[in-house]
């Protein structure tokens, strides 16, 4: 904001002098002429002060974190919606069902057959394993 645009709002909410300030009269005030124009500057300054304390660099990881996080929870309420919806339709859940069984059945055939592609897939997976485990 602007300084004419406080000044603007100071004077817009300043109480006369004739009448007591709300504050004043339920007692959230120390100074019975505090208006709130200066209550609000007072305020804000000391919010300021507080951001300016702030190292804007570690927010940068904590910002990044939040997203990942939010977008997760999203991306999971949606896929909830979509798995619901699919189970109330009448013969979708069992083809899906059967699909998943001919999919596994396939990689099975294709992968454990015999002995050398059953190696294969060990070594694949403890590979994988010294890779990402280390």
């Amino acid at each position: 904001m602007g300084d004419t645009s406080t000044e603007t709002f100071e004077q817009a909410t300043t109480v006369p002098a004739s009448e007591p300030s709300p504050a004043a009269s339920s007692g959230e005030s120390s100074e019975p002429g505090v208006s709130f124009g200066e209550r609000y500057s007072e305020i804000i300054g000391k919010v300021n002060q507080t951001l300016d304390q702030v190292d804007w660099n570690q927010m940068g990881r904590i910002g990044k974190a939040s997203a990942v996080i939010l977008v997760v929870i999203v991306a999971q309420i949606l896929i909830k919606g979509v798995l619901d919806t699919i189970n109330l339709l009448p013969i979708v859940p069992g083809l899906l069902e059967l699909l998943g069984l001919i999919v596994v059945g396939q990689w099975s055939w294709n992968n454990l057959t015999t002995s050398e592609k059953r190696s294969g897939v060990v070594n694949r997976l403890q590979t994988l394993r010294q890779e990402y485990l280390g």
